[in-house]
């Protein structure tokens, strides 16, 4: 919002330095007016508008990311300790003075004063004698030489000459008919609405001006104009200090009127100034455009980001095809979706992620399906609105509150999650969150571990208690009252399935017709009303007791209606026979897990984004696909692409390492860890081109150029026999030591 701020006010005063030093002295006063108008109109829409013609944007091409290379001495990474829970009473102090109340009470003030102003000039027009004279109203004011209008409303002093009225009312008519009060009053809401900001005021009293000068110009062509200049020149200056009104007499107006009358009529050929607005704009546009370009990167190119992601996506796509053939398949669908109780995934998770959607949306794992949908519900899908473009698009994402609340509506295996803005200092209303969450899972059965993060570090608070396992529909629950599915002698019975003759059997028979109940009793339209999209997973806990009865209902879902609707659907479970252990009827436990799919068009969407990527005419052949990657020297003998790589990069990094110029970090008072990137292409030809690098410090961009350009020369890579550009990225570590920094 602050720069959005910075840019309206900087265009507006690019606008009125245009209009001082070109424009205003010129006599084209219809011309002036709207420029003036459209200037300040344009000033608040310019920001919003982005050309991508006028990004100065890296080619779009794919690029592979080389390992990072540190230098200086690696940091540790910092061991984190069990976390202290300590008895406290914290108090918070909430200050009544910020930019948002000052900004709110500066809006609340100039809103009374135009109130006021407004009711001033509706009270001369209520308690005055009023005149109808063509369009006009005339309005008597008593025992006064005021003269304005306001709309069609044109006030009179009862003590002006019936000269100077005439001379008045031509003037004013023609506000009038120019509809002149418009304008100012348009200028007095942007002054309500930024009373903050001085060019509003200037642009008002610009166009008052001008208004002027346009009604000037119309009234001498019926009167002398020596005689117009002793009448404005005679006058006590008593008018009417009202923003919004269109006064006869006013006083640090009157010497502008006058030059302005004695001045010739500009030539037409004059006109030709007001094309200056079209290059401003322009230039303005390539300023939005440029900004907007900075705001949609993290630290290189974005286009570079788009294609890196891409390449990633494809490559583990590949390793994910080769790798299913025999490795098992649920360990390596894990391995893909990665954790599901980290918050942000780094660019590599993102992209294995994006991968294996992909891959079972092609079709290729038919066979499976079930157990895929099992897998994914639980961390991916729910958490996952859209496939991203760009990585920094999904870290864009993971800042909304859609995304932190989807996150803590994942709960699995009995977590509850927590997110935070820092884990180490919790406020006020994140302590009271997290002590909320702490008694539900101490009264809930199901719940056994609390999970809070701040998306870069993370402490889980577990409870030892007996866990109900969710992802079974037989429970072992260990309790002395209750005997769980898994042991019993004799389990319960749905009606229908007493014909069967074994324990399996029964079991078989039960899910299915409690599937089958659920199915056909659970009100599936409630999706539209709640606006849910994707999959919702309801986990429900119940028990059927020593008569047959469904009893103890509990049920967690992303959305309280949902859980109330999956407890009505397990309470009108039929009545059944109840199971038997050691011959004495018992209580039996059960948890029911309900995928309730609003609509497949998640993964859908993806798949067609992805394929639809991947299918780009890209100028380069990415490093993942290419035939004869390119051979460093010393890496010869080698002979799978596989080898090769990895002497590309222990080689790139060993080279970098060895040149970079460390010094650099004493002589510019650098500290800490500092990050490079670099990207660069190897040509057809061998050589290193296109360096490119983004740093914190430009003797850090130009140090890794620098370095970079002094690769040696080295085999080109080939796509069917032919030799190609293939393009890199290499992110460059420094650490700066602690020796440095002491010294």
């Amino acid at each position: 919002m602050l720069h959005y701020l910075l840019q309206t006010i900087a265009f507006q005063l690019f606008f009125i330095v245009v209009y001082d030093l070109f424009l205003k002295r010129e006599t084209f006063f219809n011309w002036n007016r709207a420029y003036l108008l459209v200037t300040v109109i344009l000033s608040f829409i310019l920001p919003f508008i982005k050309i991508s013609g006028f990004k100065n944007a890296v080619a779009q091409e794919f690029v592979i990311a080389l390992p990072e290379v540190f230098l200086g001495p690696k940091v540790n990474d910092v061991k984190e300790l069990s976390p202290l829970i300590l008895e406290t009473e914290t108090t918070q102090a909430i200050s009544i003075f910020t930019w948002q109340n000052l900004f709110c009470l500066g809006v609340i003030v100039a809103f009374g004063l135009f109130l006021a102003k407004l009711f001033k000039v509706l009270q001369l027009i209520r308690n005055n004698s009023k005149i109808r004279y063509g369009k006009l109203n005339l309005v008597k004011l008593l025992k006064t030489t005021n003269a304005f209008s306001f709309f069609n409303y044109v006030f009179l002093g009862d003590e002006l000459s019936e000269r100077d009225k005439i001379t008045i009312l031509k003037h004013e008519s023609v506000h009038v008919n120019h509809k002149h009060t418009i304008d100012l009053l348009f200028f007095e809401l942007l002054r309500i609405a930024f009373w903050f900001n001085p060019l509003v005021y200037i642009y008002q009293n610009k166009i008052t001006t001008v208004h002027e000068f346009t009604a000037d110009s119309q009234a001498i062509k019926h009167q002398n104009k020596h005689d117009y200049y002793q009448n404005l020149l005679a006058q006590v200056f008593a008018t009417k200090r009202i923003s919004f009104i269109n006064p006869f007499y006013n006083q640090s107006l009157i010497k502008k009127r006058i030059v302005m009358l004695q001045k010739s009529k500009s030539k037409q050929i004059y006109l030709f100034k007001y094309a200056i607005l079209i290059p401003v704009v322009v230039g303005m546009l390539v300023y939005t455009s440029s900004s907007f370009k900075a705001e949609n990167q993290s630290t290189i190119n974005i286009h570079a980001q788009d294609v890196l992601l891409k390449s990633l996506i494809k490559e583990y796509k590949t390793k994910l095809v080769e790798r299913i053939k025999t490795e098992s398949i649920p360990e390596l669908f894990k391995e893909y979706l990665g954790s599901n109780e980290v918050y942000i995934l780094s660019k590599a998770d993102l992209a294995k992620r994006l991968a294996l959607y992909d891959y079972i949306g092609s079709g290729k794992f038919k066979s499976q399906k079930q157990s895929v949908n099992d897998i994914i519900s639980d961390s991916a899908v729910n958490e996952f609105p859209k496939l991203y473009k760009t990585y920094q698009e999904y870290l864009d994402y993971k800042k909304t509150d859609e995304a932190k609340k989807r996150w803590e509506n994942g709960t699995r295996n009995g977590v509850l999650r927590l997110l935070v803005n820092d884990v180490k200092n919790l406020t006020t209303s994140e302590q009271q969150r997290e002590e909320k969450l702490i008694n539900t899972i101490k009264n809930d059965d199901y719940f056994n571990a609390l999970l809070i993060t701040d998306g870069t570090m993370s402490t889980k608070l577990t409870f030892n208690k007996p866990v109900i396992d969710v992802e079974e529909v037989e429970v072992v629950e260990n309790t002395t009252i209750d005997v769980p599915f898994s042991v019993i002698d004799e389990v319960p019975v749905f009606p229908g399935c007493q014909d069967l003759q074994t324990v399996e059997e029964k079991r078989s028979c039960m899910s299915k017709k409690i599937s089958e109940h659920v199915n056909k009793n659970f009100n599936t339209n409630m999706a539209d009303s709640l606006g849910l999209t994707g999959r919702q997973r309801i986990n429900v806990i119940f028990k059927i007791d020593t008569h047959g009865n469904v009893i103890a209902v509990r049920s967690r879902a992303p959305h309280p209606a949902l859980e109330a609707e999956a407890k009505r659907v397990v309470k009108t479970l039929p009545k059944m026979v109840p199971g038997k252990h050691k011959g004495k009827s018992v209580n039996v436990p059960y948890s029911l897990p309900i995928i309730f799919q609003v609509a497949d068009k998640v993964n859908k969407e993806m798949i067609e984004v992805v394929k639809t990527e991947n299918t780009e005419d890209m100028v380069d052949v990415p490093f993942s696909v290419i035939e004869k990657v390119p051979v460093f020297p010393g890496c010869e003998n080698l002979k799978t692409n596989t080898d090769l790589r990895k002497c590309f990069s222990e080689q790139v990094s060993a080279f970098v390492a060895d040149n970079f110029n460390t010094k650099i970090a004493s002589s510019k008072g650098l500290t800490g860890r500092q990050r490079i990137n670099v990207i660069f292409k190897i040509n057809k030809n061998g050589n290193v081109i296109g360096v490119r690098s983004r740093a914190s410090h430009p003797d850090l961009e130009a140090e890794a150029k620098r370095v970079v350009n002094s690769l040696p020369k080295m085999i080109p890579g080939e796509e069917k026999g032919k030799k190609v550009n293939v393009a890199y990225a290499l992110p460059i570590i420094f650490n700066v030591s602690d020796q440095n920094k002491d010294e």
